[in-house]
């Protein structure tokens, strides 16, 4: 190579660099937490081509366009649809500041809150598996399922069955999966040949097909868990379709285990969870089911809840969850009690929390003491220490359990239950559903799930905390710079 050529290279590249780095400030600062875009910026800077290429795979944010307008479209159809969806049951039991939260709910998610609803919890494995085929069996027009993660084992086996029911009594039977998880959870062949032949009808959500134009962000993935029979009673929360240690290896080596909460609902909230399924199916088939616009007539039973539903996730312009759960904990007067797998939170949740146990609230975080996932375990554990000196109160669930449920309450008033952890990934990438619910009797039956686990954790203490090995703190911060690479 001539010897102006070979000094020419070096400066191509310095500006090759430079130009990168101008593009990229202009691409990550758009729109983006500033902790992200410092985050971003560095790595593009210090690793200048993996960090470009590792940002255009996974630090796009949004889902595409055509996807976010089905998502519009959906939630225009379910605002202008349903006389007295927005009648609830027991408003004037309401403590003063629910009612702006309701708003900015359904300001975000397009779904009011509703009255006439019945809620029961079930924090056992295969009883909620139990149930919902239970309901299941006396489907008479359609089955709608979506799971996260859905797979054919020894323990999911009935609920296949009761699917393979209905299709035989001709009720139709729509399935979505994650396209991604289908693939890494095996058996997928097995899953989805049991599915076709009953006459299922499956479509992978997200999928990740280029040859086809489907593509984007891989890990914007569809987190949600939900059963809806017929319009008239539904299942969601955390819990996957797969048996409880997943049917890893190396959690079965461990002797790991997943403990889930899961609600099932009557009334007219179920029509407002089926929209969300209505809203995913269209995203991935581009056919518009119908939506339930019969009208909303609430019993008089004193027992009946109010509850709205909350989908969040990349098709919506907000973080959905996030704003929600930083104003309910802001608003709280006398407890908030935190239950999340994976608990890495933004900054103003985080904020949040410290302020409410500042303000002399009881705050309480049900956590696992070990982790399946090795840089979210030390990520969430490098916020220990400032939230116990706040003054929370961190319970740690023992293993071999892994603590999955996904829920909170708020004083005596309200419960949130759900597929979202509190985490950056369930705020901002993921798409998530939660059941906010108003009811004395429902929140003091999640307090006496809280207290289970109580009776099952070790609480952990400032003093023990600090003494931690340098190793571990190592460990935790550094997992703690990955959390917002997002």
């Amino acid at each position: 190579m001539p010897s102006d050529a070979t000094g020419l290279l070096p400066a191509l590249l310095v500006v090759a660099h430079v130009v990168l780095g101008s593009i990229a400030i202009i691409l990550i600062s758009a729109r983006r937490r500033p902790s992200t875009a410092i985050a971003w910026m560095l790595t593009i800077i210090f690793i200048p081509y993996i960090g470009a290429i590792a940002f255009f795979l996974v630090g796009l944010s949004r889902l595409p366009k055509r996807r976010r307008e089905k998502q519009h479209e959906v939630s225009r159809a379910i605002l202008d649809r349903t006389e007295g969806l927005d009648r609830v049951s027991h408003r004037d039991e309401w403590p003063e500041w629910l009612g702006s939260s309701v708003r900015l709910n359904e300001n975000l998610g397009a779904l009011p809150m509703v009255g006439g609803n019945r809620a029961e919890l079930i924090d056992d494995y295969e009883g909620a598996i139990a149930a919902m085929v239970a309901d299941i069996d006396t489907a008479e027009q359609y089955v709608h399922v979506e799971f996260f993660i859905l797979t054919l084992d020894a323990t999911t086996e009935p609920f296949f069955a009761a699917l393979e029911r209905a299709t035989a009594r001709g009720v139709t039977v729509r399935v979505l999966s994650d396209h991604l998880m289908s693939i890494l959870y095996p058996p997928r062949k097995e899953t989805l040949g049991r599915l076709a032949a009953m006459g299922a009808e499956w479509h992978g959500m997200l999928p990740l097909r280029p040859w086809k134009g489907q593509w984007q962000r891989p890990d914007l993935r569809n987190h949600r868990k939900l059963v809806v029979v017929d319009g008239r009673v539904g299942h969601t929360g955390s819990q996957n379709m797969i048996q409880s240690n997943y049917g890893k290896k190396k959690s079965i080596a461990r002797g790991l285990h997943w403990h889930e909460v899961m609600v099932r609902l009557e009334g007219p909230v179920v029509r407002e969870l089926d929209a969300v399924f209505v809203t995913d199916w269209y995203s991935e088939t581009d056919e518009l089911l119908p939506l339930d616009t019969s009208p909303v007539v609430l019993g008089d039973d004193p027992a009946l809840l109010d509850a709205q539903v909350l989908p969040s996730g990349p098709s919506f312009e907000n973080d959905n969850n996030l704003k929600l759960y930083t104003t309910l904990i802001h608003k709280a007067e006398r407890q908030v009690s935190i239950t999340s797998p994976y608990f890495v939170p933004d900054e103003a949740i985080q904020l949040a929390i410290i302020t409410a146990a500042s303000r002399g609230l009881l705050v309480e975080l049900y956590v696992s003491e070990i982790g399946d996932q090795f840089f979210v375990y030390h990520a969430q554990r490098s916020y220990y220490e400032d939230l116990l000196r706040a003054g929370v109160r961190i319970y740690l669930y023992q293993a071999p359990t892994v603590l999955h449920s996904k829920h909170f309450t708020i004083d005596d008033d309200v419960a949130i239950v759900g597929s979202s952890n509190m985490d950056i990934r369930s705020f901002s990438l993921n798409m998530e559903v939660s059941v906010m619910v108003h009811g004395a009797e429902f929140v003091q039956r999640m307090r006496a799930i809280e207290a289970s686990y109580r009776a099952e954790s070790r609480e952990l203490h400032l003093d023990e905390w600090v003494r931690r090995p340098w190793g571990e703190k190592a460990r935790d911060s550094i997992a703690r710079l990955t959390s917002s690479l997002q």
